[in-house]
């Protein structure tokens, strides 16, 4: 997909992961709609930001577990650039065991509403317009959690609604390449411990001893961390370069869902 004049809808976009994305979608032509709408500490280096990268973009606040809010929000797209081609949908909740602890009714319905339940809402009503694109992408954006669940090392890192969330959005992922075939292409990006989602640069992480951290770097057959730049260039793989995916999964994660564990020697036999 040739990026230039192409309308890029990338959800949390206010900071880390989101923003990266973003910039990197316009360094290529892309105009841009970028959500926020906790973490408003990041708004002005967020807009410094776009405006030095000299791209056309149009910053919305907005509650995305709001329907009615999400289909205003496709309406000021149209608004503006009368067409949408590309929906980065990354929009989550990363419930964290060391950071708030045993669920709680309130924790476990904003987990679902904002993991999973919010991604249905924009799908449904930006699906007209990407039809209509005739050639447009979407990313889900979920994680290994959702594989794993609250286990092993992760079990400090990953919430059971969390988990249970981002297991729904592979499903959605499916139904979504369904229904938009064939002008529509959707894929999921299932990531790891990555910086600034579950991974440094995170409250959780800074809670997290020594020993914990590096039980999880042990258990990813990399032996490292995800950066955001490996988030970026797998996003801009599904947009740009895998013109005959969808539906597809491509896990992000250095191997953790694997583990760590060596393979064993292959042993001599008894015959």
């Amino acid at each position: 997909m040739n990026l230039e004049g192409k309308v890029a809808l990338v959800l949390g976009s206010i900071k880390g992961i989101g923003k990266a994305i973003g910039l990197d979608l316009a360094s290529d032509g892309a105009k841009l709609v970028l959500t926020y709408h906790d973490w408003q500490e990041h708004l002005d280096r967020a807009r410094a930001d776009f405006n030095a990268a000299g791209c056309e973009y149009l910053m919305v606040e907005v509650d995305l577990r709001d329907q009615c809010a999400v289909e205003e929000l496709i309406s000021k797209v149209m608004a503006r650039f009368g067409r949408l081609d590309i929906l980065i949908n990354n929009i989550e909740r990363g419930g964290w065991p060391v950071v708030h602890g045993p669920y709680t009714t309130e924790q476990w319905d904003l987990e679902l509403a904002t993991t999973l339940r919010a991604k249905q809402w924009m799908l449904q009503a930006a699906l007209p317009y990407l039809k209509a694109s005739g050639q447009a992408t979407v990313v889900n954006i979920s994680s290994i959690a959702g594989i794993v669940g609250r286990s092993g090392p992760a079990s400090l890192v990953f919430n059971d609604g969390y988990a249970a969330a981002n297991r729904g959005v592979s499903l959605l992922t499916e139904t979504w390449a369904r229904l938009g075939a064939p002008e529509v292409r959707v894929n999921e990006l299932m990531i790891g411990i990555v910086e600034t989602r579950h991974g440094p640069q995170t409250r959780g992480w800074g809670l997290l001893s020594e020993q914990q951290k590096q039980a999880l770097v042990e258990h990813t057959l990399l032996g490292r961390t995800g950066k955001i730049e490996d988030v970026v260039a797998a996003v801009r793989f599904l947009v740009q370069g895998a013109d005959f995916m969808t539906g597809a999964v491509l896990r992000l994660d250095g191997g953790y869902v694997l583990g760590g564990e060596p393979v064993a020697p292959m042993p001599v036999g008894v015959v």
